[in-house]
C-alpha cells in the first residue's frame, strides 16, 4: 500500500525563486526530497504557507507530490522572524487536512515546522521526522541581537526535539549541537546531508560557460553565490577578494540578492555590500548579479576558476555541493555543513571565517599551482557524486522514514531485523568472495571453455539445493545464457534423472550414484563439476574419485573450508562463508557469472570477464 508522507515547510516553498532574504537551501531541500520521494513510490504533500493571492490552495507539482498552500495569515510575504503567530492557524488547516488524509508519516523542516507536527503527533498520533535546516541557540550565538527570532524558538526547539520521533542532522556539527544545546537522544539522532541534482548541475566546459555569460575566456573568474543575508560573510568575501588584487587581478561575481535589473530596488545588505567593494577600490571588478533561476546557476559555477562561501554560522548549505558537482573547487569557513562537505586540500581549502587574509592567500595559491587546481576540480566531482546526490539521500531518508514507522508496530519491526539480517549476510559473503574468488571464477571458465573447444561435455552433480543448482547451471550452457545466436553446449546435470537415482540407490546405493554415471558417460576430454556447501557429500566424493580414474578435470563449487573434496578436485571455488544459505547465495552468484565470464573468456578474454564478475558482485 502507498505510504502517506506530509512535508511540512511553512516559509520555504519549493516554488519560491531562489536567492531572496527566505529563500536558499530549505526550499531545495524540500522539493527536491519531495520529488524523488515519489519516484519511490511515496504519496508526498507539501505544506507551505499561502504567501500571494495567485497561488492555488492546491495544485499537483511533480508526479506523486501536490503543494499545499496553507491560508495562515495574509497571502502576502511575511519574514520568517515574524510567522510564529500565525502557526496556530495554520496548525489548523495542518490537522484538518490530516485527519481526512491518514498521513503515515510527517517530515517536518524548521522549528516552527516542528511545531506543528508535534501538535498533530498529540491529537492524532502520527510520528514525525524533523529537518531543523538551523538552531536557534546555535545561531543566538553567532548572531546575538542580530537573530530576530522570538525568545519562544528555544522552548519550541526543545519540545521538538523531546517529541519527534527521529531527528535528521544534515553534518556532524549539528549532531554535536542537538546533543550540547538541545540534550537531545544520540540514537534518535541520524546524520544526513542535503544533496544536489546531477541532471541539474553538472561540468562545463569554462570556456562555453564564460561565452554564454557574456564573460571573456581569459578572464580570471571568483564565484559568491547564495542569500545575501550578513551571516552569509560576503562582505569577507569582498574583503579577501581586495586583497588578492594586490597580487594576482580576476573579477569577483556576487550572485543572489535582489538587485539584477536597473530598476531594481536595492536590499539594505546589497547596498552595504556595494559600499564594501566602494571603500575598498574594486567596484568595478566586483559584479552584482542579482537572483538567477536554478538553471542558470551551473552556468555560474562552471565559469568559475574558485567559489568561495564563508558564512559565520552555516547548519549545511547546498552551494558548496552543487559548486563541486559543476567541476569548481570551494573556499569555506571552517564552520557546520560546510566542514563537512568541503574536503580541505582534496577538493577546496577550508578558513577562518571573518578572515579575508586567508581567503586571498587560498585563492592565490590555487592560481599559482593550476595543475593542483585542476586535481581539486576532478576530487569535487568525484566526492559531490560519490556521497550527494538527492537520489542517495532520499534512499536514506526513506530508509529512516521505514525504521520509525516499524518501530511503531514491533512484530514488523523483528520481521524487518530478520530481513535486514538475511541482506546484510548475503551482501557480505559477495562482497568477500568477489575480493577472494575473482581468479578463481576466471580459471574455471577457461577450464569449461577449453572443454568445450575440445569436444567435451561437462557433467555436473549436486544434492538438495546444490541438485538445483546443478541442474540450473546445465540449463544455462545448454540455452543461451545472454547471447542469442550461441549454439547449444553440452552439460548434464547427474542428478536430472529421477530413475537412475532411485533404482540405483535402491538396488546398489546412495553413495556412489553419480560415481556410476561418471563412469558411464565421463570421457577424458570432459569436465566433471560439483556443487556442495560442506565438501562432505560421501556421492560426490566417489563421483570425484571416479572422475579421476577416468581422466576427467574437475572444478568443485564449495563453502566453508572446502571439506573433503577440496583436495580431490583440480580446482577449487570456496567461498569463504560458513551458513549455509550464504553458500547458496553465492553458489547462485558465481553459477551465472562462469556462464559469463566463460562466454567472456571466448570472446572477449579476460577484461569482459572480470568486468561481468566485478558489475554482479559490486563494488569492495
Amino acid at each position: 500500500m502507498t505510504k502517506r508522507i506530509a512535508l511540512i515547510s511553512e516559509h520555504a516553498s519549493p516554488l519560491a525563486t531562489l536567492g531572496g532574504v527566505d529563500s536558499g537551501g530549505q526550499n531545495v531541500y524540500v522539493g527536491e526530497v519531495a520529488k524523488n520521494l515519489a519516484s519511490l513510490g511515496y504519496s508526498v504533500d507539501v505544506f507551505t504557507r499561502r504567501d500571494s493571492s495567485l497561488l492555488p490552495e492546491q495544485a499537483e507539482w511533480a508526479n506523486g507530490v501536490r503543494i499545499i498552500h496553507v491560508p495562515a495569515g495574509p497571502n502576502q510575504y511575511i519574514r520568517k522572524e515574524d510567522l510564529l503567530p500565525l502557526m496556530a492557524e495554520f496548525t489548523a488547516y495542518v490537522l484538518s487536512c490530516s485527519q481526512r488524509s491518514s498521513y503515515d508519516l510527517i517530515h517536518a523542516n524548521f522549528w516552527m515546522s516542528g511545531l506543528v507536527a508535534a501538535e498533530v503527533k498529540r491529537l492524532l498520533g502520527i510520528p514525525f521526522i524533523v529537518t531543523f535546516h538551523a538552531l536557534g541557540r546555535v545561531r543566538r550565538v553567532h548572531q546575538g541581537e542580530a537573530d530576530e527570532f522570538p525568545n519562544q524558538r528555544f522552548a519550541i526547539e526543545d519540545r521538538v526535539v523531546a517529541e519527534a520521533d527521529h531527528i535528521i542532522a544534515e553534518c556532524p556539527q549539528e549532531e554535536e549541537d542537538l546533543i550540547r544545546f538541545y540534550n537531545a537522544d544520540p540514537a534518535r539522532i541520524t546524520i544526513i546531508p542535503g544533496g544536489f541534482d546531477p541532471g541539474q548541475f553538472w561540468p562545463i566546459g569554462k570556456a562555453l560557460a564564460r561565452v554564454a555569460l557574456g564573460i571573456p575566456p581569459e578572464d580570471r573568474i571568483i564565484l559568491q553565490l547564495g542569500r545575501m543575508v550578513p551571516r552569509k560573510g560576503v562582505d569577507t568575501v569582498i574583503q579577501g577578494y581586495a586583497l588578492l588584487q594586490q597580487q594576482i587581478p580576476a573579477r569577483l561575481l556576487v550572485v543572489g540578492g535582489e538587485a539584477g535589473d536597473a530598476d531594481s530596488v536595492l536590499s539594505p545588505e546589497i547596498t552595504r555590500l556595494q559600499a564594501i567593494a566602494k571603500a575598498e577600490g574594486v567596484t568595478d571588478r566586483v559584479a552584482f548579479i542579482g537572483q538567477r533561476g536554478r538553471e542558470a546557476l551551473k552556468w555560474y559555477y562552471s565559469a568559475a576558476d574558485v567559489f568561495v562561501t564563508t558564512p559565520w554560522y552555516e547548519p549545511f548549505g547546498i552551494t558548496p555541493v552543487e559548486s563541486m558537482a559543476c567541476g569548481t573547487p570551494v573556499i569555506g569557513s571552517n564552520v557546520g555543513g560546510i566542514k563537512f562537505t568541503v574536503r580541505d586540500g582534496e577538493t577546496g581549502y577550508l578558513v577562518p571565517a571573518n578572515d579575508p587574509v586567508a581567503i586571498a592567500e587560498r585563492i592565490a595559491h590555487l592560481y599559482q599551482h593550476p595543475k593542483l587546481l585542476s586535481v581539486f576540480r576532478r576530487q569535487a566531482i568525484q566526492r559531490a557524486n560519490d556521497l550527494f546526490t538527492w537520489q542517495k539521500v532520499t534512499n536514506r531518508i526513506a530508509d529512516l522514514y521505514e525504521v520509525v514507522l516499524s518501530a511503531r508496530q514491533p512484530q514488523q519491526r523483528h520481521e524487518l531485523a530478520i530481513i535486514d539480517r538475511g541482506f546484510d549476510g548475503a551482501i557480505q559473503a559477495l562482497q568477500e568472495s568477489r575480493r577472494r574468488l575473482r581468479s578463481a571464477i576466471l580459471e574455471a571458465a577457461a577450464v569449461l571453455s577449453n572443454c568445450f573447444a575440445a569436444g567435451g561435455k561437462v557433467l555436473i552433480c549436486g544434492n538438495g539445493g546444490s541438485a538445483a543448482d546443478a541442474q540450473h547451471l546445465a540449463a544455462e550452457f545448454v540455452g543461451r545464457f545472454k547471447r542469442l545466436d550461441r549454439p547449444g553446449l553440452p552439460a548434464l546435470a547427474l542428478c536430472a534423472d529421477t530413475a537412475v537415482l532411485t533404482a540405483w540407490s535402491n538396488d546398489v546405493g546412495y553413495e556412489n550414484v553419480f560415481a556410476r554415471q561418471v563412469e558411464t558417460f565421463g570421457r577424458a576430454e570432459d569436465v566433471l563439476l560439483g556443487i556442495s556447501t560442506s565438501g562432505c557429500s560421501r556421492n560426490l566424493i566417489q563421483a570425484f574419485q571416479a572422475a579421476r580414474r577416468q581422466q576427467l578435470r574437475t572444478v568443485a563449487l564449495l563453502g566453508r573450508d572446502g571439506g573433503d573434496l577440496r583436495a580431490l578436485a583440480d580446482l577449487c571455488i570456496i567461498v569463504p562463508a560458513a551458513d549455509t544459505q550464504q553458500i547458496q547465495e553465492v553458489h547462485m552468484v558465481v553459477i551465472h557469472l562462469l556462464c559469463e565470464a566463460r562466454r567472456g573468456a571466448d570472446t572477449y578474454q579476460n577484461q569482459a570477464a572480470i568486468a561481468a564478475i566485478e558489475e554482479t558482485c559490486g563494488p569492495d
